[in-house]
């Protein structure tokens, strides 16, 4: 399958990393220092008023966690092989670590009452993977895949609409071994394409328009920002820095940012992204501005967790757009 983009699919442990938070208000020390099982002490730190939740994390597909609905601890999903959780935080979906009766599946659950539906997505040897919620919280899209040659391929997509419990695949030929889809804030679906990005209709996979030499996502989260006008991309090799920042509307690279991260995971508000930087022999998970600077420390990530796979997901705390 594809990797969760532990250099890209899918976040020392010590006083130094309290130190070195930045840029963080006065009035705003409220905050929660949320320990994460399975990650070697890792511990994120949260502020009161953030735009972001961390909702859910793991290492690869072997270990998923879950955070509970209404508390500051996370929970080890031992049927899981990944989880999200959908905008408003009702709802997560997670994807099974096994096929039942010979089908792959998506779990969703009502975080209120705790019951799951589980709605059937495509056949074995196929497998439908990196769930993607929709900005409305209505569909989930998945990433279809089979091995061929010892190697992973993507065929196209399956969305699951969650209200009537249904999935429709849709095949696509030619899509990059790493396609990846993911919704943009209007409804239709997204994937890497040569040295760049194509929009596809999710009813039947139609191109609707090309982000042709615009660098590739960032990762298999939301590359978009909380308004939708922007997207985050690596930047193609003819520019030396490595984050450029699409212009939705027109294709065109608008900023380049100079920073250096290892992976980008997603947007934190509408100027700054969320970051895994390299420092020292470990890393640290931060929010990086236009310029390239960390304005903020989230967490210390120890090198033997980050060599795991780590992937992280982030549910937003304000509406769209702000």
């Amino acid at each position: 399958m594809i990797a969760h983009l532990a250099a890209a699919l899918t976040l020392s442990v010590s006083a130094s990393v309290s130190a070195s938070v930045s840029a963080v208000p006065a009035a705003a020390q409220s905050a929660a220092d949320l320990r994460l099982p399975g990650t070697n002490g890792m511990t994120y730190r949260e502020q009161q008023g953030d735009p972001v939740r961390l909702s859910a994390y793991g290492l690869g597909t072997k270990r998923t966690y879950l955070r509970t609905p209404a508390g500051n601890a996370f929970t080890w999903e031992k049927n899981l092989s990944e989880v999200s959780v959908a905008p408003g935080g009702t709802l997560t979906a997670g994807v099974p670590a096994a096929y039942r009766s010979g089908y792959d599946s998506l779990v969703v659950t009502d975080r209120a009452t705790g019951r799951s539906t589980t709605i059937r997505t495509v056949k074995k040897p196929l497998t439908a993977s990196y769930a993607s919620w929709s900005r409305d919280g209505r569909r989930v899209a998945l990433t279809v895949e089979q091995k061929v040659r010892g190697a992973w391929q993507v065929l196209g997509f399956t969305v699951v609409d969650v209200a009537a419990k249904q999935a429709r695949t849709v095949r696509i030929s030619g899509l990059s071994p790493k396609a990846g889809f993911w919704w943009s804030p209007d409804g239709n679906l997204v994937a890497r394409h040569g040295t760049g990005l194509r929009v596809h209709r999710p009813s039947d996979g139609a191109v609707l328009r090309t982000y042709a030499s615009a660098g590739l996502p960032t990762g298999p989260e939301d590359a978009y920002s909380p308004s939708g006008r922007r997207l985050a991309t690596w930047c193609p090799a003819r520019f030396k820095e490595p984050i450029c920042l699409v212009d939705a509307a027109t294709g065109t690279i608008a900023r380049r940012v100079a920073a250096r991260p290892e992976a980008v995971f997603g947007w934190w508000d509408e100027s700054h992204l969320i970051a895994v930087m390299a420092q020292g022999n470990a890393h640290r998970l931060a929010v990086i501005d236009f310029s390239g600077k960390v304005t903020r420390v989230l967490a210390g990530v120890p090198a033997e967790t980050w060599d795991s796979d780590l992937w992280l997901s982030f549910t937003r705390t304000k509406p769209q757009g702000s």
